[in-house]
């Protein structure tokens, strides 16, 4: 018995110094990116010396790697529980709006709520969506299998939309989730303060009916220039 509380105590510290280093390098990522950060960042953000760090973590693609996984599992669960609720609700006969809520208001709440490391971590994600060469690898690995349940209730609203066109769609609500998400107050300036990057009620409020008239508009559209085309 009097073993085991030291023993513990030395568990619950290791975690805490764990999570003292994922929170600085999430931090740090998020305002450099992965490359403009060294491991020395990480420590002296936490105020520790570089060695404890390379104690915990093999190098910095192993701190990056264990930032990502901290909070990417929970976003796409939240999501994906949300997506399948929103289908059993739906009885077969889901529309375009509502699946993009199920999906897009459900991440709005998390990363609106979620405190200082949510924010961070969105705008980290907004910078690896659109980094060339390795961000899409990161993406497809953590977020694919949510992203294409948000494309099957897709098909079911739009059964005659080409699965091309539903592609083309996510692609552009995955370039606004994300700008969103890194909050960089662009459209404060833009607007002169009539709108504010950090207001997520009101992105809310206007982002998915804005996504599905895009996606029913583009759909009806390209499929009068299929129709009106003349035959080979």
């Amino acid at each position: 018995m009097s073993t085991a509380r030291p023993s513990r105590r030395k568990a619950e510290q290791r975690a805490e110094s764990l999570e003292q280093i994922l929170d600085a390098a999430e931090e740090l990522f998020s305002q450099h990116g992965l490359h403009g950060v060294t491991i020395k960042d990480i420590a002296d953000k936490v105020g520790v010396h570089k060695s404890l760090i390379h104690y915990y973590f093999d190098d910095k693609q192993d701190v990056f790697d264990k930032v990502m996984a901290r909070r990417a599992p929970v976003t796409s669960g939240r999501r994906m529980d949300a997506l399948d609720a929103y289908e059993k609700a739906a009885n077969g006969k889901p529309t375009v709006e509502g699946a993009l809520r199920a999906f897009l208001d459900t991440d709005l709440d998390t990363y609106s709520t979620g405190g200082e490391g949510w924010r961070n971590f969105g705008a980290l994600s907004a910078q690896i969506n659109n980094t060339p060469a390795w961000g899409a690898e990161v993406m497809d690995r953590l977020f694919d299998p949510v992203v294409l349940r948000l494309i099957g209730l897709l098909r079911q609203a739009l059964p005659d939309c080409p699965d091309e066109d539903l592609f083309w769609g996510y692609h552009f609500v995955t370039g606004a989730l994300t700008l969103s998400l890194a909050r960089t107050g662009r459209i404060d300036q833009l607007s002169g303060g009539l709108c504010r990057s950090d207001d997520f009620d009101a992105i809310k409020a206007r982002m998915a009916a804005f996504m599905a008239h895009g996606f029913i508009g583009l759909c009806r559209s390209r499929a009068a220039s299929r129709t009106e085309a003349p035959a080979p």
